[in-house]
């Protein structure tokens, strides 16, 4: 197969990038490179109504965002464009008449209200899912149905009309699908799908076969909500004499309370839905990837942590599962945290000085940034963590944290003076942390009380906080001068 692999990742721009549509594009992106083949990026923009400004640009952002490159597409031109189909109306326009004239589609004049009534008067005789079909076109207006003079007139009148697809009345539509194996679908059940608008614009189905071909697609990687389609697209292949390229249906993105992961459902159970969201909530986009390539597929192991290469040299569709994919934001974090974890210091220092807002972290000496890192990334999921967790590095505490103040008791402020009489002698150099713990040890062995009993209020005199990083290392960066001006600041209005 090496060398004829030509995938596509085919877009709507009428709204931010899915994340169903991300995933989508890294399976076909790594099915690709694991067959030496291409990856095309096309903007199906036909559906001019629901155009949403922006959305192509999110697409490109998304994609660059993830590693994912693209080989053809509007920003890198090939030998198969325009990669947008709305630069391709006259390619359409042409194929559509190819059909007419070999009698598989047709042109309809039925007005709207026409159709209304069509659907209203079948609803009445018992149909509840009424269609435009083989049978109730022998009563519409349509190319089928008129006079051949009286059709001429009217395209020549320039009257409204759709090309419609003449699908047969009693035929088994068979196809292989790479994931779900043998697919067969009954004529009976389509309706004469449109093919082209009353605008001039194709619809999905049309453009999308005849970009295929022309693109020379071997593989269409798509989301399962397309499977009900593809009857439509095998009998267009069929009636073009085109072969057929390979199929392959991806399973639903499940939401983790049942159903498919619906916009709605990921906004109440906090999952992030497009992929912007990701990048503004500063996910690390290798972790992205490599929850979202699990999402659905397995190598067959035990291995949970694969780079982007590692990914693209052991995906193969036939480890695809059938079934829909649980979306686990539990994962998704558990794959954030090992990727945070495995950055340098120094490049999260470099990371939080872009982040942050506070004008003392942007100033920051990098070591001491680096320091802070190295302290904090063990304990939270995502970078932006980092900042927020470590404000107290940079700002005295102005309040503090109330449920951790039940822990300050009435015996808090004699042993947080006494501790601070002992570390008052060390010097600068010696203000370290392992001196910093034993002088704690010192002071609750003297005055027989739990550790817990003047670790909390010191943790809360120095950060305002009843958590957080190891205390001592934290002290022994915040040095000398600003610990014990921090401890006299709680003593005095704690008490």
């Amino acid at each position: 197969m090496k060398g004829t692999v030509r995938v596509r990742f085919a877009p709507s721009p009428t709204g931010f990038l899915h994340i169903g549509g991300l995933r989508t594009a890294l399976y076909n992106y790594l099915f690709a490179r694991h067959h030496e083949g291409k990856f095309i990026l096309r903007i199906e923009d036909t559906d001019q109504s629901r155009y949403v400004e922006n959305a192509e640009q999110d697409i490109l952002d998304s994609l660059a965002w993830c590693g994912i490159e693209v080989d053809e597409g509007p920003q890198k031109p090939g030998d198969f464009g325009p990669y947008r189909q709305s630069e391709r109306k006259e390619i359409y326009h042409k194929y559509a008449q190819q059909l007419i004239e070999n009698g598989h589609a047709y042109y309809a004049f039925d007005t709207t209200e026409e159709l209304d009534q069509m659907r209203e008067r079948l609803q009445k005789s018992g149909n509840p899912s009424p269609k435009y079909d083989a049978i109730t076109r022998q009563s519409m207006k349509n190319s089928l149905t008129l006079p051949q003079d009286e059709v001429q007139k009217r395209l020549e009148a320039g009257d409204e009309y759709v090309v419609r697809l003449k699908v047969p009345r009693r035929e088994t539509i068979r196809f292989e699908d790479l994931i779900r194996g043998h697919v067969s679908f009954e004529s009976k059940g389509l309706d004469d799908q449109v093919l082209l608008k009353s605008d001039g614009m194709p619809t999905y189905h049309l453009a999308n076969v005849v970009d295929d071909h022309l693109m020379q697609v071997s593989h269409v990687i798509r989301g399962e909500e397309w499977l009900s389609s593809t009857p439509k697209h095998v009998l267009l292949y069929q009636a073009f004499r085109w072969d057929l390229p390979e199929m392959a249906h991806l399973p639903l993105i499940m939401s983790p309370s049942g159903g498919k992961l619906s916009k709605r459902k990921a906004e109440s159970e906090g999952i992030p839905i497009n992929a912007k969201n990701y990048i503004e909530q500063h996910y690390e986009p290798e972790a992205v990837v490599n929850f979202l390539a699990y999402l659905g597929w397995s190598p067959g192991d035990d291995s949970e942590i694969h780079s982007m290469q590692s990914l693209c040299n052991l995906f193969t569709l036939d480890r695809v599962s059938k079934g829909g994919a649980v979306f686990n934001h539990k994962k998704l974090l558990w794959y954030n945290e090992h990727y945070l974890r495995e950055q340098p210091d120094h490049q999260l220092a470099g990371r939080m000085k872009e982040l942050a807002e506070n004008p003392k972290i942007k100033k920051a000496d990098n070591e001491f940034l680096a320091n802070i890192a190295g302290l904090l990334k063990e304990r939270v999921s995502k970078i932006d963590e980092v900042i927020s967790m470590g404000e107290f590095f940079f700002e005295d505490p102005q309040q503090y944290d109330e449920k951790a103040l039940k822990k300050w008791k009435d015996d808090s402020p004699g042993l947080v003076a006494e501790y601070k009489e002992n570390i008052e002698a060390l010097t600068e150099e010696s203000f370290k942390a392992a001196n910093l713990k034993e002088h704690l040890q010192n002071v609750i062995s003297k005055n027989d009380v739990g550790f817990g009993k003047l670790m909390m209020p010191l943790r809360i005199a120095v950060t305002g906080q009843g958590f957080g990083p190891d205390l001592f290392v934290s002290m022994e960066l915040l040095g000398k001068e600003t610990v014990l001006r921090r401890i006299d600041t709680a003593l005095e209005k704690l008490g």
